[in-house]
């Protein structure tokens, strides 16, 4: 039995194959992969123009440097005013810990609105309009009379507005920069570093000499700095105010409710869904194993990745040690990250960590969290400051790896999906984990155990994740077993389901016959 067929044979036997689930080998996905005949010739409206990978691009990678400086670290130096904030609204450290738990939240939550804001209205006016929330969140935290106000000045709208500045600015990097995108982004992840080890000094200085509520309003200016950030993020491509959709399944889920007469759905509820499946990424949630574990293991991660810096100024004070030298350990723990996090990225891409980048991660998270035991020893300079260069050395790894191991496990395309999903997940745990610290303070009248519940956190979600992985890759290694007289199958659309015993025979031309029964 001689069994021919033709590009337009295989595009029909696709179509039917792919209604009935399972995958298929990718010949039968298009056309183009049947004949380089059918393949279609790309539109205008695929051919944009190359990322300038320099010249201005700099520029809009200095204000990226400082949006990061200014949003991503700037909760860390709410510890600083957290004493003050305690005896001025007579509050229980669970109470003033939910100020940077919100803050924080906010920050991670807020990404699906980001998304459809950038989709909108474009990266230079999400990056403003973030700048303005959160410059006037802050001005507005030095009136409140409530801890219950400053949860919504200092945590909601300040923290939103951390959310429409920071994510921006790093996308817009994307298009600035393509052959050198990698190089652009570990120099942008320093800003984070600079914020940490300037912003609590700062702090500090603003805190002696105008108390937190004059602080708080000098600090909401220096926010607004963001706006002008945002102004010089101005677009690669001038000549469209919106950006291309991308070809994907939001289109294609949009297009299949509003035409078949199968799903009963109304128009805005199909764009409801698209929306939700563009920007949130629960079909890869339910069967992507590995961003499964990961998504889990990262949210789990940062129930006490971020506690120990709200707590480490209040622990050294509370035994001793004046502010500003205890401000100065989160300054070291800043500086620290500045150097390492581009060396971390070198280090991660050596060829001996190559496809083992998740178990480099989960070692680094490893490494912090037994950290975190070094506070149990003592409250003193030295031990806080061994602390903090374990603690940041461990860190550069972590916000090194943290998208690049997600990049790896999810297709490029899902990935602003994917990692949407995962940081609207960790919201949840970073809003509850000062709290809870907070809660253990005030029943224990002892920091140390802050600490060492934030060990058992990432201890566990490291563990969780290295040997969850690697449980998956030995059972993917077994089933990935090709059997003794395995036939390869050919790359082109002429796939049969070829049975060990048959054997091909090469015709003229391209054309193949595959003879399964003779």
């Amino acid at each position: 039995m001689v069994d021919r067929r033709t590009p337009e044979m295989c595009e029909k036997e696709a179509e039917s194959r792919a209604s009935e689930g399972p995958p298929w080998p990718a010949c039968f996905r298009s056309t183009s992969s049947c004949s380089s005949e059918g393949a279609r010739a790309p539109s205008p409206a695929d051919k944009q123009p190359a990322a300038p990978d320099g010249g201005w691009g700099w520029v809009v990678l200095l204000a990226t440097i400082l949006v990061l400086a200014l949003t991503l670290a700037f909760p860390s130096c709410i510890g600083i005013f957290y004493t003050d904030l305690q005896s001025q609204f007579h509050a229980s450290n669970s109470e003033t810990s939910w100020v940077p738990s919100i803050m924080t939240a906010v920050l991670h939550a807020g990404g699906p609105l980001c998304s459809v804001l950038v989709e909108h209205y474009g990266c230079r006016v999400t990056v403003m309009l973030g700048g303005l929330l959160s410059g006037i969140g802050m001005a507005t935290s030095s009136f409140t009379q409530s801890i219950g106000q400053l949860y919504i000045t200092a945590g909601v709208i300040t923290g939103l507005g951390f959310c429409l500045s920071f994510q921006p600015a790093i996308a817009i990097l994307g298009h600035y920069f393509v052959r050198r995108r990698a190089f652009a982004n570990s120099l942008a992840s320093t800003g984070t570093a600079i914020g940490l080890s300037t912003l609590p000094l700062f702090a500090h200085f603003l805190l002696t000499h105008m108390g937190w509520r004059g602080s708080f309003l000098i600090l909401g200016a220096v926010l607004l700095n963001c706006c002008v950030c945002g102004a010089v993020m101005r677009p690669v491509h001038q000549g469209s105010k919106k950006p291309n959709r991308t070809r994907g399944q939001p289109d294609k889920i949009e297009n299949e409710l509003s035409s078949t007469g199968h799903h009963r759905a109304s128009g805005k509820l199909a764009a409801f869904l698209a929306a939700l499946q563009k920007h949130m990424a629960f079909d890869l949630f339910c069967s992507n194993k590995r961003y499964q574990i990961y998504s889990i293991g990262v949210t789990w991660m940062m129930l006490g990745f971020v506690v120990p810096l709200v707590y480490l100024v209040p622990y050294a004070t509370s035994h001793g040690m004046e502010q500003d030298r205890a401000a100065l350990l989160l300054a070291i723990l800043g500086l620290i990250n500045i150097f390492m996090r581009p060396l971390a990225g070198i280090i991660s891409e050596l060829h001996c960590f190559s496809g083992k980048h998740i178990y480099l991660f989960s070692g680094a998270v490893l490494v912090n969290g037994l950290s975190n035991c070094i506070c149990g020893i003592g409250a003193s300079f030295s031990v806080l400051l061994a602390f903090v260069g374990v603690y940041a050395l461990s860190m550069s790894f972590i916000g090194s790896l943290l998208f690049q191991v997600l990049m790896e496990i999810v297709e490029m395309p899902r990935f602003p999906s994917a990692l949407g999903l995962i940081t609207t997940m960790e919201s949840v745990t970073l809003l509850i984990g000062p709290p809870l610290g907070g809660l253990l303070v005030d029943s224990t009248r002892e920091y140390k155990y802050v600490f060492y519940a934030c060990c058992c956190a990432m201890v566990s979600s490291a563990l969780f994740m290295g040997v969850a992985f690697y449980l998956l890759e030995r059972d993917e290694g077994k089933t990935m077993d090709p059997p003794k007289h395995a036939v390869p199958l050919s790359l082109d659309c002429q796939y049969t389901g070829i049975t060990p015993g048959s054997r091909a025979v090469q015709r003229s031309g391209s054309e193949t016959e595959y003879i399964t029964s003779v």
